[in-house]
Formats: C-alpha cells, structure tokens, sequence
C-alpha cells in the first residue's frame, strides 16, 4: 500500500499570508532557515500523520462529516513567541472555539480512522503560525529572537474553513479544503 504524509491546518486569509510569507523569506535570507516555506503559513490542528493513498476518500467523507457540525471560528494573531532555542512564531490567542475545534478534530480521527499523534495527544496544545523553523542554529535563533521578540503583528479573521495539506517528497501542498458549517 502507498501511503503519503498529510497534516491538517487553518491557513489564514491570502494577504495575512503574505505578510507572514515576507516574514519567513526574511529568516531564509537572513537566518539561514528555509523550512517554513515548505509549507503554507497555517495553524496546525492535526499534526503530519501517514495515509494510505487508496483510502483518500474515507479520510475526506470523515473530514466533510466532522465539518458540516462546526462553526466558523475567530482566530486572532498577536506578536510573536518562540519554542526555544530553535522555532519563533507568530502566537495565536488561545481561545476557547479554537482549542474545543482542534481537540474535536483529534478525537473524531481517532475514533473514526484510527489516527493518532501520540505526543501531540499528550501534550497542550500550542496554536502558533512558524516563520523560523527547526532549521534556525541556536546562535541565529538569539539574533532572529532579538529582532522579532518585541515586533508587533496582529490580525483577527474569522476561520470558516480548514485545509488537508499532503506532502509530495519536497514540500506541502493543499490537497481539499473543506468549509466549516455557517448554520450551526
């Protein structure tokens, strides 16, 4: 069986993306540190997890279903934070939609396909958007950190959809995104 890599995400509106795009090029030219334009810039709800190819559309049926319950969320983004001494991100207000969003989506693919990520089932979760990733050297973490530990970045959005990425041996890709019920 041929299984990819997928993780789930909210991806921000197109132009706070850009602003977080311009932001993650500055650490690949200054910092050295290029992993975070692999991807989008996106708030994880469902770390990378293996999939098999030919069982795609069972994982979209349960994603439509768990969608059509949920509601459009606020998401609110606000400075910057760091998991140290080697990823800084911009923070994401832990709100209550949010976090009730991310653990009912963890449980539904446990319960319903059997996905699990075990540490980030035993651990709090930590919304964040990464603009320097685990590629960032210690010494250039410290530099990078004085710069943006005081910079100021807010936004507020309305999340009403959410995104599965597959990864395609180099980077990740949108592969369905799927809209968050508006009558709930």
């Amino acid at each position: 069986m041929s299984k990819n890599l997928f993780f789930i995400a909210l991806l921000p509106p197109l132009a706070i993306q850009e602003e977080a795009n311009k932001i993650q090029h500055h650490f690949a030219e200054v910092y050295n540190s290029k992993a975070a334009l692999k991807s989008p810039p996106h708030i994880t709800l469902q770390p990378p997890f293996y999939w098999e190819i030919d069982r795609l559309a069972e994982l979209k049926t349960v994603l439509k279903e768990f969608i059509q319950k949920q509601a459009p969320i606020p998401i609110v983004l606000d400075g910057f934070a760091a998991f140290k001494p080697r990823v800084i991100y911009i923070d994401v207000i832990k709100t209550p939609e949010l976090l009730a969003l991310q653990k009912k989506l963890m449980l539904q693919l446990e319960s319903a396909l059997d996905i699990v990520h075990k540490a980030a089932k035993n651990r709090p979760f930590n919304p964040h958007l990464t603009v320097g990733f685990k590629d960032l050297t210690k010494a250039n973490f410290y530099k990078a950190w004085d710069e943006f530990k005081e910079e100021s970045f807010y936004y507020e959005f309305t999340a009403s959809e959410f995104t599965l990425l597959q990864h395609n041996g180099k980077k990740w890709e949108i592969d369905s995104e799927f809209c968050l019920a508006t009558g709930v």
